[in-house]
């Protein structure tokens, strides 16, 4: 436990409770900023829920054909559907391809911005889990070693 003077020397941590409480009022508007993204290779597919299934599966098929090996990225709730794909072309590659998956924690950064004059701008910092797989046709050399 920290004494009461310890705590006086550190700057006050508003908690996120606070915040959802000053939007719920209404005095702040919250706008969501876009996630870092990793540099984009050609072979990188990232998944959202509001983009075509069916299309994301086609692409990632085409990349896969072409070099042997895609990853798909998917963040917070397009982590479910980033796995269904590459499960999806797993099952489409009868036994030629291979899945190798990673997930991680991203830092999110939301801005709230106030409603009156009065106020000062508040930024919000959030964490949210990510998932990064690798599909890929293993070498015929690795699969023979198997």
């Amino acid at each position: 436990m920290q004494s009461a003077e310890a705590k006086e020397g550190q700057p006050e941590k508003k908690s996120r409770d606070f915040f959802k409480e000053l939007i719920d009022r209404e005095e702040y508007i919250l706008k969501k900023r876009l996630p870092p993204r990793l540099p984009r290779r050609k072979n990188d597919v990232y998944v959202s829920r509001k983009t075509n299934l069916i299309a994301q599966l086609s692409r990632c098929q085409k990349i896969l054909d072409s070099g042997n090996e895609v990853f798909v990225h998917g963040l917070g709730p397009a982590t479910n559907r980033a796995i269904n794909l590459a499960l999806q072309l797993k099952e489409r590659g009868l036994g030629t391809v291979e899945v190798s998956v990673h997930t991680s924690t991203v830092d999110l950064v939301d801005d709230l911005e106030p409603e009156t004059d009065e106020l000062e701008p508040e930024t919000v910092t959030r964490q949210n889990s990510a998932v990064h797989i690798r599909v890929y046709r293993p070498d015929v050399q690795e699969a023979a070693k198997s």
